[in-house]
């Protein structure tokens, strides 16, 4: 599981080594504003995302294609890695996977950047999971027409995709906005709050090779979480990780000379500051003695009206309250000058130990000895570990309980639940029959057992149901794809040729066992309203023209809207 959407390219080949993805890279961009489009480093060119994570950009909003300038430099990066030559055209059928219930204006404008930038032959959309359903029928040898019920779960979020008789029932089909991008933003935030000292080492692209290698599904949550109050039960099953660090400078034991060096260090630099403050104070405390002497000078002198208007800005009421605070800033005064004095005369060049017993007392040479053997050795390696606990539990648990996480929204066996709650008993027994679960965010151990107690507890009494992994989660929908594409040639049914986009529009899907279906939607015409007479005020006119028209009141009447 990565932070960003996997893209997998190759050719449709027989053979598992000849036929297998021949190029695996992050679907994300880094081009910093303003810079040129040779510049652009994409997928496995990025070596490092964290230090450019703030420039990354991906073609996806969730799970659905809307920036394509982005989609156009992946389509060069995937072409120029497989050595396809896309001067003037491209001359490969090309078979893309899309979101169910893919938006139509999605479609067009993947359909135009296909045929007009590149000028490819043939085009096929499926979706991703469909064509893992049936590389994975056609493992088990199940022959066609499928039911079942399929659940998804990839990076941006889930789906529950209903199947009758080979085909998608769109209609009822459900999304759960909740995938492996949450859970690892889940983990992080996690170690965050226990580790509050690592958070620049608890980086999402670590959390995101923890995830899958270290996490697991229970198969009942919470008594899974009362284990683990077991001290027992958390040493065996805790996981370490070592976080990188740098060894250089430790020395196991500081010595006691070393640490009598410090506080003579620490104790130099308290008197320098002390010292600095004093003189800042008395600094400060000399100045408003000037000022208050300046003002009692116009009294002296007879400036009574200027004595008086400092006194008011002075926040003082007579001549008494001014010398009483000139009394009292004078002594401050006298007694910081001396209080400097006193300590300029006794700062005199220490030895290494003078002054370290006034400042520890309990330390003394009797006890050196002992302490050189009591002190603890700090091993900073394991200062930079983390101890993965319940984390591992926790972070795929919100796929069953998003509000974990502060989606407001049901679980995705609640889901599952009430799409087959859309179906006849008879139908729900069909469906409940082939329960599929594919996509990487399902590889968690543990989920396919999570899932069969969840379904026997929402099924009734003595009704069946199986649930069926995926072979390979992550990549079934490749090799899917690419047996479909070997036994269905370019021209027949799935494939939409240059002609059927000049004909019928980018929007235009040829349907097939693992794709979208068109569902047509009935929309309603708007209700015609009742003529409104509007009335033209009539205006005088005194000179008359063949070409002028008469004003007189008017009636306009709206007619419905064809739609």
């Amino acid at each position: 599981m990565t932070k960003f959407l996997m893209v997998r390219a190759g050719w449709a080949c027989k053979g598992d080594e000849l036929g297998a993805p021949r190029l695996l890279f992050k679907s994300v961009a880094a081009r910093s504003r303003g810079a040129a489009r040779s510049e652009t480093q994409i997928g496995n060119d990025i070596s490092n995302l964290e230090p450019v994570r703030w420039l990354l950009k991906s073609q996806f909003d969730r799970n659905v294609v809307v920036n394509f300038e982005i989609q156009e430099l992946m389509f060069d990066y995937i072409f120029s890695h497989l050595g396809v030559g896309t001067e003037g055209s491209v001359e490969h059928p090309i078979v893309l996977t899309e979101a169910p219930c893919n938006p139509l204006h999605s479609r067009q404008m993947m359909s135009e950047l296909l045929f007009e930038c590149y000028r490819v032959p043939h085009v096929s959309y499926g979706v991703d999971c469909l064509y893992s359903l049936y590389y994975n029928n056609v493992l088990s040898n199940l022959t066609p027409p499928h039911t079942g019920i399929v659940l998804s779960s990839g990076y941006h979020c889930s789906h529950i995709l209903p199947v009758i008789n080979g085909r998608l029932d769109a209609g009822n089909c459900k999304r759960v906005n909740v995938g492996g991008n949450q859970a690892a933003s889940y983990l992080q935030r996690l170690l965050q709050l226990k580790y509050p000292g690592h958070l620049a080492g608890v980086t999402l692209s670590r959390m995101e090779e923890l995830l899958h290698e270290h996490s697991y599904t229970a198969t009942d949550y919470h008594q899974e979480l009362e284990k683990w109050r077991s001290a027992e039960f958390y040493e065996q099953e805790v996981h370490r990780m070592q976080l990188p660090f740098s060894a250089k400078g430790l020395g196991g034991v500081v010595s006691v000379e070393e640490r009598q060096e410090r506080r003579t260090q620490q104790l130099r630099r308290l008197q320098e500051i002390n010292a600095r403050r004093r003189e800042e104070k008395l600094q400060q405390d000399q100045e408003r003695l000037d000022k208050l002497l300046s003002v009692q000078e116009l009294l002296e002198d007879g400036y009574l009206e200027q004595f008086h208007k400092n006194l008011v800005q002075l926040n003082m009421d007579s001549a008494e309250e001014l010398q009483s605070y000139i009394n009292k800033l004078s002594l401050v005064v006298q007694q910081g000058r001396q209080r400097l004095l006193q300590a300029s005369e006794m700062e005199q060049p220490m030895d290494e130990g003078d002054g370290v017993t006034e400042m520890d007392p309990d330390f003394s040479e009797e006890n050196a000895e002992t302490e050189k053997h009591v002190q603890p050795v700090f091993n900073m390696a394991e200062y930079h570990q983390l101890f993965v606990g319940t984390e591992r539990l926790r972070v795929s648990e919100i796929l069953f309980q998003p509000s974990l996480i502060g989606e407001d929204q049901m679980g995705m066996m609640e889901t599952l639940q009430y799409v087959l709650a859309r179906y006849t008993p008879e139908q729900q027994e069909a469906l409940a029959r082939n329960v599929f679960l594919t996509g990487g965010n399902l590889q968690y151990p543990g989920m396919k057992e999570r899932i069969e107690r969840e379904l026997l507890a929402m099924r009734p009494f003595q009704s069946h149901f199986q649930v069926m992994m995926a072979s390979r989660p992550a990549v079934d929908a490749w090799y899917g794809a690419r047996d479909w594409a070997l036994e269905h040639p370019p021209g027949g049914e799935g494939w939409i040729s240059r002609q059927d986009y000049e004909e019928k529009g980018g929007e235009y899907l040829s349907e097939h066992c693992a794709s979208n279906v068109f569902i047509p939607m009935k929309i309603a015409k708007p209700v015609p309203r009742p003529a409104e007479t509007l009335l033209v005020p009539i205006t005088t006119m005194t000179a008359a023209s063949p070409d002028s028209v008469s004003a007189s009141p008017s009636t306009v009447t709206s007619a419905p809207t064809q739609t």
